[in-house]
């Protein structure tokens, strides 16, 4: 039914360029012809009652001008071929045209530009140089999985490496591939100009040049690639089937004895220094999206949400135990529950009230 319709287009549209050019309605007789006004030849086909191009070396020249000629198929048409054509010639149909000219587009491959620079905000791999001379593998590993996951490579081993000479003798540098960017960053803030069993090493992004030749044939297709995301769920703790992951409120961490609330009624701007004094501090650490300080609370409790959990386990394993104007901190993760903000009661507020405006009245 398509094709009919096809067809009956094709004799409205060539009746109508007819009329309009002048020229009478040639003699429907198989085998007669008629030339467009681009040149195209066509013949009439008493079977098909239909117009056809007329298979000759000009339109098979033109044909394949546009698009393009398949290998192994000859050029210059066949005796046999042509004789077969005007018997049957094919049809010639704008669905047709279509599907021959997606398929040449689909045939043609995407050109290569050979080696590409790895993007900086992708690049995870870190490199360390000043390293002792007798350190072990598991001492590297040991030492740099501290400031974030290591990737695994396929064998599943750490994607880390100490680089030898000749003879097989540690260097006393090496290459670390983290899993996320913040754990380059982390290692390099932290990491960078410490001392490490004597020596002073020293930490930056790793810089990779080219080495030979770009091979396209050598990728690895999509479907190795993809094995690696698995890897990766599975090294931050989630599962591929959609179970639990590492929940939100780890990102937010809890540390208590920073201060003491009597600090605060004399000198209430004393909040505000101690604000930034943790921000300061934390932001070593990873971005921080918001410091709270609960001034009202007897614990002493500030709580420091970062934007990435790697953040978070950092900071709490840097502040544990560490003093603060004179006082030893508690550092955790907050567990989602705790609400350590303290309502002031009407009693409160009436006694700091009369205090403030005491403060006020007082003579200088």
């Amino acid at each position: 039914f398509g094709e009919k319709m096809a067809d009956e287009d094709f004799e409205y549209q060539l009746q109508q360029q007819l009329s309009s050019s002048g020229q009478d309605h040639p003699e429907r007789k198989n085998g007669t012809e008629f030339v467009d006004t681009d040149g195209t030849k066509y013949e009439w086909n008493s079977e098909k009652r239909a117009w056809f191009p007329k298979i000759d070396e000009t339109f098979i020249a033109m044909y394949q001008a546009s698009y393009g000629v398949d290998e192994g198929t000859s050029r210059e048409p066949t005796d046999a071929a042509t004789e077969q054509s005007k018997d049957n010639p094919p049809k010639v149909s704008v669905s047709n045209m279509n599907s021959k000219m997606k398929g040449d587009v689909n045939k043609r491959k995407r050109p290569y530009h050979g080696w590409f620079d790895l993007d900086e905000e992708r690049n995870t791999n870190v490199y360390v140089n000043g390293l002792p001379l007798d350190i072990s593998e598991e001492e590297f590993y040991q030492l740099m999985s501290k400031y974030g996951i290591i990737k695994e490579g396929e064998d599943g081993s750490p994607k880390l490496k100490l680089y030898r000479d000749t003879n097989g003798e540690i260097k006393g540098d090496g290459r670390c591939c983290y899993l996320k960017v913040e754990s380059v960053d982390l290692a390099i803030q932290l990491l960078n100009d410490s001392d490490y069993k004597g020596c002073k090493i020293y930490v930056e992004k790793a810089n990779f040049k080219m080495k030979g030749n770009y091979n396209p044939e050598l990728k690895k297709s999509k479907q190795i690639q993809g094995k690696g995301k698995g890897k990766q769920n599975k090294l931050l703790g989630w599962k591929e089937d959609g179970g639990p992951k590492r929940s939100k409120q780890e990102r937010i961490v809890i540390l208590e004895n920073m201060f003491s609330p009597e600090e605060f009624e004399n000198h209430p701007e004393s909040i505000q220094d101690i604000r930034d004094d943790i921000r300061e501090e934390c932001e070593k650490f990873g971005d921080i999206k918001k410091i709270i300080v609960f001034d009202r609370n007897e614990k002493g409790v500030v709580s420091v949400a970062f934007k990435a959990i790697e953040s978070a386990d950092i900071c709490i394993e840097k502040m544990q135990g560490r003093f603060f104007g004179g006082r030893k901190l508690n550092a955790h993760s907050w567990d989602g529950v705790t609400d350590y903000e303290v309502t002031e009661t009407e009693e409160q507020k009436q006694e700091r009230l009369k205090k403030w405006q005491e403060f006020i009245e007082k003579p200088d």
